[in-house]
């Protein structure tokens, strides 16, 4: 039986190199000129970045973290998280809750008095089951660490109002933190949030496209790049795929790309299926990327929350997660804006959001300007998934749909589904094992 799988990302490819170990016949499509999607790296002036944002390598899912370690090999670097949030001029350790005690003291007031609150609330029963994100939030953290960080940093990095989003995909994902934490916290003593993050990996050389091309290894002379799908029809039992000019029959097909370019090669698909797609919501992504001569700040990611010290949501520093992405005595940071087309960003030039991110970064004391050696900025359109109140409702008539004609959804956006990394490859995994 021959396979043909749509898209040469992270899932795609994942799942092209299981079914391959079993002996079965793949043929990756990618419509780019490379393969990796977002998890694609470029070199530039001697730096490594990610173009797809800052990734890194973790997971509570011991499977998923072995498989990624054994195609890794040696080319893995182990580092400890410092991760930050800035917070009115200050470096506020993440999660927000496992740093209250360096908030100024009215806030810090203000965050554990309304959380032990919202603790007595829910334990009462008072809390009806939330109706979005954002009552999710108010009745998980209460109404101080909503204010202060949660509610405006999900609305950052989401553009898009957290009361018009869904709740139903934190189940499992953030926990309620524990009260004896948020209380050490309070008054000083040091406490760890997070813990299954707390030490991760990244490639040593390569960025993380290395692990891309790790993946990608045992099946490379089974991807066609440049193959961008016009057309995915059924004949005679065969599935027949066309980018225009060549053809790929196969036995079966699934798609790992965007469902926004998978449903429009489709024939006869019914309007309602057309505008379930149409109604999804996501965001896109610019990466820029900054090169500097000296050190940065001894930081591993930091997040953003406040619109008025800049567009960026979270910055990285590459630089620290390996020393292999930038030369001797140079160091490197990543900033991260997510937008949608018709935003004031997306009328910027590149020069100009470089320009801003460059000021942002001096304001906040973390760079020079004269210090900055080398600058990149990088597009990716499908980005974030956003969860939408009406979400369950378009995503479950698509997937019925696909799952009607034959056409399996693995992956990201395939699947639209909020996936990290382990995410995308743990779906690959059980879609291998339970074919």
């Amino acid at each position: 039986m021959k396979t043909a799988i749509l898209g040469g990302g992270l899932s795609g490819l994942t799942l092209a190199r299981l079914l391959a170990a079993r002996n079965e016949d793949i043929t990756i499509l990618e419509a780019g000129a490379r393969t990796g999607g977002l998890c694609q790296s470029v070199r530039k002036d001697g730096f490594t970045f990610d173009t797809g944002g800052s990734h890194i390598i973790f997971s509570r899912d011991q499977e998923v973290l072995s498989f990624i370690h054994d195609v890794l090999g040696c080319n893995r670097n182990e580092c400890e998280r410092n991760t930050k949030i800035f917070y009115k001029g200050l470096f506020i350790k993440y999660p927000f809750e496992n740093g209250l005690f360096a908030l100024p003291k009215e806030d810090l007031f203000f965050c554990i008095n309304e959380f032990v609150k919202a603790l007595v609330a829910s334990e009462k029963g008072e809390f009806r089951p939330p109706g979005n994100f954002k009552e999710w939030i108010y009745q998980t953290f209460g109404k101080g660490i909503a204010e202060c960080y949660m509610v405006p940093y999900n609305e950052k990095i989401w553009n898009y109002k957290t009361d018009m989003m869904s709740a139903h995909w934190m189940e499992g994902r953030v926990p309620r933190p524990p009260v004896e934490d948020v209380i050490r916290s309070a008054i000083g003593i040091e406490t760890e949030g997070y813990t299954h993050q707390s030490v991760f990996s990244y490639p040593l050389d390569g960025g993380i496209e290395s692990l891309v091309h790790a993946i990608c290894e045992p099946v490379k002379e089974q991807v066609i790049t440049g193959f961008r799908v016009t057309s995915v029809t059924r004949d005679g039992g065969k599935w027949v795929i066309s980018d225009g000019t060549r053809t790929i029959v196969a036995d079966r097909c699934i798609s790992t790309i965007p469902l926004q370019y998978l449903i429009p090669t489709l024939k006869d698909v019914p309007e309602d299926i057309r505008k379930a797609v149409d109604d999804l919501k996501y965001n896109s992504l610019i990466s820029v990327s900054i090169g500097i001569k000296g050190e940065v700040p001894p930081i591993s990611w930091m997040y953003i929350p406040d619109e008025k010290t800049g567009m960026e949501n979270r910055i990285s520093f590459p630089s620290n997660f390996s020393p292999g992405t930038a030369p001797a005595g140079c160091s490197s940071i990543l900033a991260e804006i997510t937008y949608n087309e018709g935003d004031s960003v997306s009328t910027m030039s590149d020069q100009e959001i470089i320009d801003h991110v460059i000021r942002s970064l001096t304001e906040m004391d973390l760079v020079s300007r004269g210090s900055v050696i080398s600058t990149g900025l990088y597009r990716h359109r499908f980005a974030y998934v956003v969860y939408d109140l009406h979400y369950l409702k378009n995503i479950a008539i698509i997937r019925e749909y696909c799952n009607s004609i034959g056409i399996s959804l693995v992956g990201r956006f395939s699947r639209f589904e909020y996936l990290n990394m382990d995410g995308c490859i743990r779906n690959a995994i059980d879609f291998v094992k339970g074919s």
